[in-house]
């Protein structure tokens, strides 16, 4: 696909303000994936590409968590088996998709997941120490797969959800949890990507171009 040296402008503007955006607040693929469809891409190459993209903005962050210890293994490591197995089956329910159908169900999606994203209310952040229970590891593993699905499937606002799942349901505090939430979503993001690299659906110059954007507004952020 022939990209536009203008489209590369826009792209990387958009893509670098939603790096800034997530390393913030998150909810940055509401920003960059409705700006890869308006620059011409179909939903397919759209959601593909954004995934490349954002894989390296959410890399740089977990990196950050993981250096604080913030990201604990015993966790992280049987959540991230079945975001690996959650996102796979998203994406690959993506590709079967017709691209209309799933042109149509992302403008629902959008407003919802905007709502989720930018409600603060919904966070609670329960300050006591880090403990690993039953019902932490049990909410963890499902969120793992059910927002992996998601994830593979669509994607913006993957990070908020989970957020809001692990301190809600899993009682863990904002700082624990976003680094289980960053380990998680990591996975996702390159599992799925692996999928739409393997069947095509990557614009790689405009992805590369684009995640290097990414980074250096999720390093500002």
């Amino acid at each position: 696909m022939s990209m536009h040296f203008l489209t590369y402008i826009i792209v990387g503007t958009a893509v670098f303000l939603a790096g800034f955006v997530d390393a913030i607040a998150g909810g940055g693929g509401l920003i960059s994936l409705p700006v890869y469809m308006m620059v011409g891409l179909p939903a397919h190459n759209a959601i593909a590409t954004n995934k490349m993209s954002s894989t390296c903005g959410t890399a740089l962050s977990t990196v950050r968590f993981l250096k604080n210890g913030l990201i604990h293994m015993k966790l992280a490591l049987p959540s991230v088996i079945l975001a690996i197995i959650g996102s796979t089956i998203g994406a690959h329910l993506a590709l079967i998709t017709n691209n209309d159908i799933l042109e149509k169900i992302m403008i629902p999606i959008l407003p919802i997941t905007a709502f989720f994203v930018f409600n603060k209310n919904l966070f609670h952040d329960h300050h006591h120490s880090f403990k690993i229970t039953r019902r932490t590891m049990l909410v963890s593993l499902t969120a793992a797969f059910v927002v992996g699905i998601y994830d593979g499937f669509y994607g913006p606002g993957t990070g908020t959800f989970l957020l809001i799942i692990l301190t809600i349901f899993g009682h863990m505090a904002i700082k624990h949890a976003n680094g289980q939430v960053k380990a998680i979503n990591l996975t996702t993001n390159i599992s799925a990507l692996t999928v739409y690299l393997f069947n095509g659906q990557v614009i790689i110059g405009l992805g590369l171009f684009a995640a290097l954007c990414n980074m250096a507004g999720n390093y500002l952020g």
